[in-house]
């Protein structure tokens, strides 16, 4: 199984983190929020096979750290995986959608110079722009909208657009999270928890975890576990065969 969004790096105990990769023995997407913390992120992973890190640039830091984007650009070839990079229009960022956007289309259209690149995109309270910006830059790679809060239309849009989505467990927390995960292609979903800024019952998110949702996908698929896992495995496979 899969973990497309986990914060590796900015667990309190590293040693936790990793003996859950390990143990689950699950593909896991390490995400980071500055370029300056992909190679510690890269040596901290070091031997784990299935774990792979992502480069990025956190939306809710672009206004502090949009200087770090020289160095994305020195990285961007060393890795497939960019994230986590989006947009955030929710209160005490919105005010800097301006920046985030300037460095949003930078990261996308720096990706248009390759055509394998997998992103991990944040799109809180920033939907539509999340969209336009992927029709702007459709050669930009593979997108996977982690925990996507959009209205059906949208949803239907980012699909057309050949996105992803990645659920977690903490998106079953809430009534409007379980609506959109029902009109979600199967095809498309990929599994998530957002760890260590996810919790359940206050308990933070380890990859292992995901079986929370993969039991929740049992009963709105009305599927067997192994048709579930099957599905998700073959979507996964899918996604990493991608090109644009």
């Amino acid at each position: 199984m899969m973990d497309m969004h986990c914060h590796v790096d900015l667990y309190p105990n590293h040693q936790e983190i990793l003996n859950d990769i390990r143990q689950s023995n699950y593909y896991v997407l390490s995400v980071t929020t500055v370029p300056s913390a992909w190679e510690g992120t890269v040596k901290l992973t070091e031997g784990l096979n299935h774990c792979k890190t992502a480069l990025g640039l956190h939306p809710q830091l672009a206004h502090q750290r949009e200087n770090e984007l020289v160095l994305f650009d020195k990285l961007v070839d060393q890795t497939r995986y960019i994230g986590e990079i989006g947009l955030d229009g929710s209160s005490g960022y919105k005010e800097h959608l301006d920046v985030q956007l300037s460095v949003f289309k930078h990261i996308l259209n720096k990706c248009e110079e390759f055509d394998d690149k997998i992103l991990t995109i944040h799109s809180l309270n920033a939907v539509e722009q999340i969209l336009d910006c992927l029709n702007q830059f459709p050669k930009s790679g593979t997108p996977i909208l982690h925990w996507f809060l959009a209205t059906k239309k949208q949803v239907f849009k980012a699909a057309e657009l050949g996105c992803y989505f990645s659920i977690g467990p903490a998106m079953l927390q809430s009534s409007r999270g379980k609506k959109i995960i029902s009109w979600l292609p199967q095809d498309r979903v990929l599994l998530e928890t957002d760890g260590p800024f996810a919790k359940v019952d206050g308990k933070v998110l380890f990859p292992s975890n995901v079986n929370l949702v993969i039991e929740y996908l049992n009963q709105q698929w009305d599927m067997e576990t192994q048709s579930v896992l099957d599905r998700l495995s073959h979507n996964l496979v899918t996604l990493l065969s991608s090109r644009k």
